[in-house]
């Protein structure tokens, strides 16, 4: 005989259904368009089937801060929002607390920031994925940054970048942009035991890691091949995330690889390189290896690696006709048009004031340096020359014209990135710039030099008419003190550790960055 066990009493029957987030906060506020709202109805019935799904956000320093949800909760704050804690905002690199929450606004003119109360991360389902790796289904979708009253979060990035394309668009413009990739592939160490804790402005200790080969055979076949048992599952997972993967290549450090990706839109780009990142680090530790964005780790024989971000401007040939090249040159000696060669007049005007949004660590700084002819010290640029900072790719007639600028490090915030670049090239095509005569010596010393410390960078942000429009006052003043809080924690180390060999990466800068980029 069957007995069934009496029904539990349900202690809030009754009472209204307690619900994260804010009730109705999409439809309140109309935070969706028509693609999100009917991207919302696909993914419902896509949900069936999966255990958890991820949503976070991009924070000021490009990570993807998250949290795990089950797929009932997820439901909810897709229509709600998710409730989410101030802290990433006001961390620096080494989790200090770099922005007083305590005080009023957080000093910076915030004043929900006051104490950390929550703001609100809403899905944007336009980005929902299925990761295929893990151990239980999980999905994995960007969010953006609301305060309560259902206006941006000044501090938030992808806003940031929603803005500047937005003024594109209203000029005509679609931004496009060729993701390129440098980074590091290492073999966790079997004999290494627990990391180092870390704590309040102290890192952990980085990960120990074996190098994978003896590197400095740029391209050598057999240098990738013997790395494909990891970064083929790698390839295959980011293919199969949608994210379009043009190439996997062997750059010459040890271990140093780049991923190429066929151009995209730019918000979509940043939300590539975001989850790119993300995944990369995680499918690689399935196999016992550690990946890692950090610009030049501080192990011997490394060279630093870059963030080559391609990119032109698109515009309708006629009213509702097909997008065509604005950098693209009709005819003439210049590889670029008017249009392109004003961008580039931008991107040269604004280098040093946006280099903080390209090169965002301390370590970044490191590779900006004439003994690494491959990466710019000098503000300028050359058609074909990988010495310049920004490389013009094309000719006259050339459909695929762009151009590249070759100052960004791995582990920028790629929306911070992207809209830097943008402004800055907007601004140039705005007032007609010009960009003077291609360098014919990229390191020449009397060429305006790039920063050559994040000190310096942040110096130059602060002080640019253009990075305050684009950012905001309460986003400009929070990076500057997350960066300064950065570059402080750093020579305080050096006040104690000694002088170091110019150039040399030191302990600080290994630990700060090599486990957490």
């Amino acid at each position: 005989m069957t007995h069934n066990p009496p029904p539990v009493a349900d202690p809030l029957r009754g009472l209204p259904r307690i619900a994260t987030g804010s009730t109705g906060f999409v439809a309140r506020h109309g935070l969706w368009n028509d693609d999100q709202r009917a991207a919302a109805e696909r993914l419902e019935g896509l949900l069936d089937g999966l255990e958890f799904v991820r949503v976070g956000f991009g924070d000021p320093h490009g990570l993807f801060r998250s949290k795990t949800l089950t797929v009932d909760a997820f439901r909810t704050v897709l229509r709600n929002g998710m409730d989410m804690s101030q802290g990433p905002y006001v961390f620096d690199t080494g989790h200090a607390v770099a922005v007083d929450f305590f005080a009023e606004g957080g000093g910076i003119g915030i004043p929900e920031l006051t104490g950390a109360g929550d703001f609100l991360v809403v899905p944007d389902p336009l980005t929902f994925r299925e990761l295929p790796y893990t151990e239980a289904r999980t999905g994995w979708v960007v969010g953006d940054e609301y305060l309560r009253d259902g206006t941006p979060h000044p501090l938030s990035s992808r806003a940031v970048l929603r803005r500047v394309l937005d003024r594109a668009r209203a000029g005509g413009w679609s931004f496009v942009v060729g993701l390129e990739v440098e980074w590091y592939l290492t073999r966790l160490s079997a004999s290494a035991g627990p990391a180092g804790v870390g704590g309040f402005g102290v890192q952990g200790d980085a990960p120990a890691v074996e190098v994978v080969d003896g590197g400095y055979q740029f391209n050598l076949d057999g240098l990738t091949d013997a790395l494909m048992p990891v970064l083929t599952p790698l390839a295959r997972t980011v293919r199969a995330l949608g994210l379009p993967l043009r190439s996997v290549e062997h750059e010459a450090g040890p271990g140093q690889v780049e991923f190429t990706f066929d151009p995209m839109e730019g918000l979509a780009a940043a939300d590539a390189m975001l989850l790119f990142r993300t995944v990369a680090k995680q499918v690689a530790a399935r196999q016992g290896h550690h990946a890692s964005f950090m610009a030049l780790p501080g192990i011997a024989g490394f060279d630093p690696s870059g963030w080559h971000l391609h990119q032109s401007l698109f515009r309708e040939a006629a009213p509702g006709g097909e997008l065509r090249n604005a950098f693209t040159a009709e005819d003439g000696a210049s590889p670029l048009s008017e249009t392109g060669a004003a961008y580039v007049g931008g991107l040269l005007e604004h280098a040093r004031a946006v280099s903080a949004l390209c090169v965002p660590t301390v370590n970044g700084y490191r590779r900006l340096a004439e003994r690494y002819s491959l990466s710019p010290d000098r503000v300028v640029w050359s058609p074909e020359n990988r010495g310049a900072m920004v490389r013009v790719l094309g000719a006259p007639g050339e459909p695929a014209t762009h151009v590249e600028n070759r100052l960004g490090e791995p582990c920028a915030n790629p929306y911070l990135y992207l809209a830097a670049q943008l402004a800055a090239g907007l601004d140039g095509v705005e007032r007609g710039l010009r960009p003077g005569a291609p360098a014919t010596d990229p390191h020449a010393p009397d060429a305006r030099a790039v920063p050559r410390d994040l000190d310096e960078a942040v110096t130059a942000l602060a002080d640019s008419a253009l990075c305050r429009e684009l950012l905001g006052a309460p986003l400009t003043e929070c990076l500057v003190r997350l960066k300064r809080s950065e570059s402080a924690r750093f020579a305080e180390w050096l006040a104690k550790a000694g002088p170091v060999e110019p150039g040399e990466v030191t302990q600080w800068e290994h630990r700060e960055y090599f486990g957490t980029f």
